[in-house]
């Protein structure tokens, strides 16, 4: 892999994990999940964690980063919109 492939891939992977932040910041803050989708967010978790699995078996510390961060912000959203619909 060339280091253009890797910085490119690098800045993706910072973009696509950085960009739930400020959901999870809101969510946490105001606990008004109604625009949450519930199914959107189960079906992305289980895809960021098989992202994640697929990382580990293919050793790439990259993918696994993104995605460990990744699953555990968009995991607090989901738990957030579960508890308030519970």
């Amino acid at each position: 892999m060339t280091t253009l492939n890797t910085c490119i891939g690098a800045i993706a992977a910072a973009c696509t994990t950085l960009a739930f932040v400020p959901q999870v910041v809101k969510s946490w803050r105001t606990r008004d999940l109604s625009g949450i989708s519930l199914p959107m967010y189960t079906i992305f978790t289980i895809g960021v964690i098989l992202w994640l699995v697929y990382g580990v078996l293919i050793s790439d510390w990259p993918v696994i980063i993104a995605n460990a961060i990744t699953a555990l912000l968009a995991s607090v959203v989901l738990l957030l919109k579960l508890k308030s619909i519970a």
